[in-house]
């Protein structure tokens, strides 16, 4: 059984960082894309990040771009989003995504969600 959990979320002033966390379990994702999306109350999900399984190609959402980094550890089978510069705004539920099937932008291409993680971000 496929399993991704999220972790380090939680409650940090603007201008602070946070490190998500991402563990995948049940099959390896080396060969796959995986994502971070983010879910603000009463919005829809939206995309955050995304890192190829291949040749390590990153795609950011403009709205994080410079602030944001996606990686990935292939041998531990996780991946990583480190958010620097955080703003009142980027207030969400984070959520890991793995084995993107088309578009890396598009919530219907993963295969697979972890149950995803609050970021709270003060002003």
């Amino acid at each position: 059984q496929v399993q991704l959990v999220e972790s380090g979320g939680g409650l940090v002033q603007a201008g602070g960082s946070l490190r998500l966390s991402c563990a995948a379990s049940g099959r390896t994702f080396s060969n796959a894309a995986m994502g971070w999306f983010r879910q603000a109350p009463g919005k829809e999900r939206e995309f955050v990040a995304a890192m190829s399984g291949n040749d390590g190609h990153t795609w950011y959402a403009d709205s994080v771009k410079g602030r944001f980094t996606i990686s990935r550890d292939n041998a531990k089978n996780t991946v990583y989003l480190q958010m620097n510069s955080l703003k009142p705004e980027n207030t969400a539920v984070y959520y890991c995504a793995a084995a993107a099937r088309d578009s890396v932008y598009l919530v219907s291409s993963y295969l697979y969600w972890g149950q995803g993680t609050q970021v709270t971000v003060s002003s």
